[in-house]
């Protein structure tokens, strides 16, 4: 791919594209219709949409995101089942949050960290329990940090703290 058109500065590259102009209307439509500052904000949050797509379908990236689950918590064993999962997962289950909606059902959303297949993986099998109306995955490129270092683990010096030593 020849990229010579790229303008470099300030940490932001300058592209140039050509649309048809009808769907350069829509465009400015929507950047209107959403508040967007300006088109290229709109266009750079579709690319990155589209990254973050991308990653989740290639499969090994680490991503951070969350699974929403609406469930009928009056079915026998459902919540059990849900809890059961999350504990066989625990490397990937960060947190969960569970509230009561009306007509016996319970939005719970559990945020998760791991590779993108093993993500899918988890929600897939959160679905196919038995009582659990919907199930979603929702990802993103952005990573959580390491909550607590490993046993044994020396803690990365941030870039502060090495000139601080260094003088």
């Amino acid at each position: 791919m020849n990229i010579a058109e790229t303008v470099h500065g300030n940490g932001v590259n300058r592209i140039s594209i050509s649309l048809p102009e009808g769907l350069l209307h829509q465009l400015d439509e929507m950047v209107t219709e959403k508040g967007y500052g300006s088109r290229s904000r709109a266009i750079a949050e579709m690319i990155h949409y589209q990254l973050t797509e991308h990653r989740q379908e290639v499969g090994e990236d680490i991503m951070a995101g969350t699974i929403n689950l609406v469930y009928d918590h009056s079915i026998p064993g459902v919540q059990r089942q849900l809890s059961d999962l999350q504990h066989e997962y625990i490397d990937e289950v960060i947190s969960s949050l569970n509230v009561n909606l009306e007509q016996k059902q319970t939005l719970s959303v559990i945020l998760v960290q791991g590779p993108a297949s093993q993500l899918k993986m988890i929600v897939n099998r959160m679905n196919a329990c038995r009582g659990v109306i919907s199930g979603r995955l929702l990802m993103s490129a952005a990573i959580l940090p390491q909550l607590h270092p490993l046993p044994g683990a020396v803690k990365p010096v941030d870039a502060q703290q090495q000139n601080e030593v260094e003088q």
